[in-house]
């Protein structure tokens, strides 16, 4: 019998393009390429008998140019308070070699790189509001994202935006949409200034989405 799995994950992203991101809207990317980072915190989740809640995942990309042209880069940082079992969980599941072909957003962005880099274990800080589109993402000396709503030009106030998908989508049901900015280092080096941002909850198993909301 194959791996039976489900992660119910809080997440926050953000990437290199405006808000009418060409992955959500079926268009080209803003600028001709990709940086991208998202993460997220297992709210509940298991692979067979091991325990998954509470765990933390960052995932970073960087595509040189359209994402389908493929030649991306991809590393991993996983919760370092993972245990010996979890550990080998959690990198097959967000690498995507848990799930069927195509059935997750991490197995179709990695399909489509040529290079991965070593796996690294780290603490993560993450904290989302999905409603009030704000998040902050952390690994220290490595990463430091920080999301907020769109304002609106005329009252000053936060803008809502946001995506619902009834069908075709291998990453979410619905999410809150809104900037951010990220500061990344090391093997993979991006600095985004007030670009896409988005705000979900995931909800996979072995054969993919379950739903979203």
């Amino acid at each position: 019998m194959p791996d039976q799995w489900m992660i119910r994950a809080t997440t926050f992203a953000n990437c290199n393009c405006e808000l009418n991101c060409g992955c959500q809207f079926n268009q080209p990317t803003t600028n001709g390429f990709c940086d991208f980072i998202m993460g997220g915190i297992i709210e509940e989740g298991h692979y067979d008998d091991v325990t998954l809640d509470g765990l933390k995942y960052v995932v970073i990309f960087a595509f040189p140019g359209e994402i389908a042209e493929g030649n991306g880069r991809r590393l991993i940082i996983l919760d370092e308070n993972a245990n010996t079992e979890q550990r080998v969980a959690l990198e097959k599941i967000v690498s995507g070699e848990a799930c069927e072909q195509g059935a997750t957003h991490f197995f179709i962005f990695s399909s489509v790189c040529s290079e991965f880099l070593e796996t690294q274990w780290k603490s993560i800080e993450i904290a989302v509001d999905i409603e009030a589109r704000t998040g902050v993402l952390k690994v220290p000396g490595m990463v430091d994202v920080v999301g907020r709503p769109e304002i609106n030009v005329h009252s000053g106030e936060p803008y809502h935006i946001a995506i619902t998908r009834t069908a075709g989508s291998f990453e979410y049901t619905y999410a809150e949409l809104g900037r951010a900015s990220a500061t990344v280092t090391g093997p993979i080096e991006m600095n985004l200034k007030d670009s896409y941002g988005q705000f979900c909850t995931i909800h996979f198993n072995q054969d993919g989405l379950v739903q979203a909301s």
